[in-house]
């Protein structure tokens, strides 16, 4: 029943987003949606969690060997 749209229901979707928002918004509108997915897939390829370990080899390890 609801399959992919084939390209005349493509392009009477694109008439009836040109109509609602004008031809000027349609570029805003683009560049607002490819920032958008761009961002996502960073996110999503970002670990989780940040890893807050301290390094052994850090210089502040260092020092306070030194002191000892």
């Amino acid at each position: 029943m609801f399959g992919t749209p084939g390209f005349g229901e493509l392009i009477i979707i694109l008439l009836i987003v040109l109509v609602i928002f004008g031809a000027k918004k349609l570029p805003e509108i683009g560049g607002g949606l490819g920032k958008a997915i761009s961002n996502f897939k960073k996110a999503t390829t970002q670990p989780d969690e940040i890893d807050v370990t301290p390094n052994k080899n850090a210089k502040g390890a260092d020092e306070e060997k030194k002191g000892e």
